[in-house]
């Protein structure tokens, strides 16, 4: 597991239909309810940002200050939580808040006494130093990383779930097989190692790709404002990782 996934120990349960209604009502329950999805999606703004030209000190300002202002400006109050999704309210308003912000000073956009998030700045300039030097656009990237942070984190939930069960070695040994290129090796050799037989191991690894296909649509379901529409989203994010 990586150092973000140690770090990411608590996973959000709030869905985005119920930040609109929060930020309706205002008050601290909004700014709580908007800033924990922000605090877990905010890397695929921020490569979205450097990928359109900005220095990583200016995608680092305008990415805090846009979550800043999400409550303050009334943001949320042009997202219908009944259709639409996270991802795009986020992507279609960030841009809008790049080019309002464009000539103003760092200082201006991060001051006021705004909201600040905790966020690991110098790490997503890293993340993003490793992301492919090709011609992707930003909206591009920004769906891959969506999707990849959609990922990483129903696969640090399901590592957490079974920790919370005294199961760690099992999830440890078995994670390889998640997907069959990751495989580390026979599957009866791991078997063996966690002492079961080979028809064990096989039932193991079969629970293991249904919790983390049950996490995964569930951690989806948090972002849309209407559960029908997860098979729907999780198509687009499984052809953002194939482009």
């Amino acid at each position: 597991m990586s150092s973000a996934h140690a770090r990411d120990s608590q996973f959000h349960t709030t869905h985005w239909s119920m930040v609109v209604a929060a930020a309706d009502q205002g008050g601290e329950a909004a700014q709580v309810a908007l800033a924990d999805l922000c605090q877990a999606y905010w890397y695929p703004l921020y490569a979205f940002l450097r990928r359109r030209g900005h220095s990583a000190e200016d995608a680092a300002d305008l990415t805090q200050g846009f979550f800043a202002v999400l409550l303050e400006k009334g943001y949320l109050a042009d997202a219908d939580p009944e259709r639409g999704r996270f991802r795009s309210f986020l992507l279609t308003a960030i841009g809008r808040f790049a080019s309002k912000e464009h000539d103003r000073a760092a200082a201006q956009k991060r001051g006021g006494g705004r909201l600040i998030l905790s966020l690991d700045f110098g790490e997503g300039e890293k993340r993003y130093q490793r992301e492919p030097a090709d011609n992707w656009t930003p909206e591009r990237i920004f769906e891959r990383r969506w999707a990849l942070t959609l990922l990483d984190r129903t696969l640090a939930r399901l590592r957490q779930d079974h920790e919370a069960a005294g199961k760690l070695p099992l999830f440890e040994a078995l994670k390889g097989f998640l997907t069959a290129e990751a495989a580390p090796g026979p599957l009866r050799q791991v078997a063996e190692q966690l002492g079961m037989t080979e028809g064990a191991g096989k039932v193991a690894v079969h629970r293991l790709r249904q919790k983390y296909r049950d996490l995964l649509r569930a951690e989806i379901a948090q972002t849309l404002g209407a559960a029908e529409d997860v098979e729907d989203e999780l198509a687009v994010l499984l052809d953002a990782l194939r482009s």
